[in-house]
């Protein structure tokens, strides 16, 4: 938008008249990415607490419904999903099956294993809890066309595969 100043710009020119001696270019991207991140967060916390769930079992809930049905993943498949340690998960999956939104299953494959199972119930609010957080990101990306949004979507992929290649690697981070 030609004309239109925010924020970034501000502190972006208050840099330059401070640290004359630096390339502050990156900040016009990554102060505005971190930004929105804010208020990406904003409006997440903002759709799972209308559906009283909170985003770690927004997280959990998720990943069992996007496996499809019946919905059920292993706990060290949804450890993987959500990155988390196998203790928190048994932690998460405890209160969720406390909660009424999953149920642990004998696992058929390996009698000692267990699947996880979102019930219906937790189907039914994770799927509300999900259009609701559509509606508000796409409040977000609402000042961007189609066209613009497929753009930006490809411009920030770019930035991101070099990253998600790294978490893939076993081992410390590069």
């Amino acid at each position: 938008m030609e004309g239109v100043e925010d924020e970034v710009d501000r502190l972006v020119a208050a840099w330059g008249v401070e640290r004359p001696d630096l390339d502050i270019e990156p900040l016009h991207v990554l102060s505005r990415v971190s930004r929105l991140a804010r208020h990406l967060d904003r409006a997440r916390r903002a759709a799972f607490v209308a559906h009283d769930l909170e985003s770690w079992e927004f997280d959990v809930l998720t990943a069992l419904r996007r496996a499809g049905r019946p919905y059920q993943l292993s706990p060290g498949r949804l450890l993987r999903a959500t990155l988390v340690t196998s203790g928190t998960m048994t932690n998460r999956i405890d209160r969720l099956a406390a909660a009424g939104l999953v149920e642990r299953h004998p696992d058929p494959q390996d009698k000692r294993g267990v699947q996880v199972r979102l019930t219906e119930a937790g189907r039914r609010r994770v799927d509300a809890a999900f259009a609701d957080l559509l509606e508000r990101e796409r409040g977000l990306l609402g000042g961007l066309s189609s066209a613009e949004q497929r753009q930006l979507a490809g411009l920030l992929r770019t930035l991101i595969v070099p990253f998600d290649a790294d978490a893939a690697e076993p081992g410390p981070p590069a």
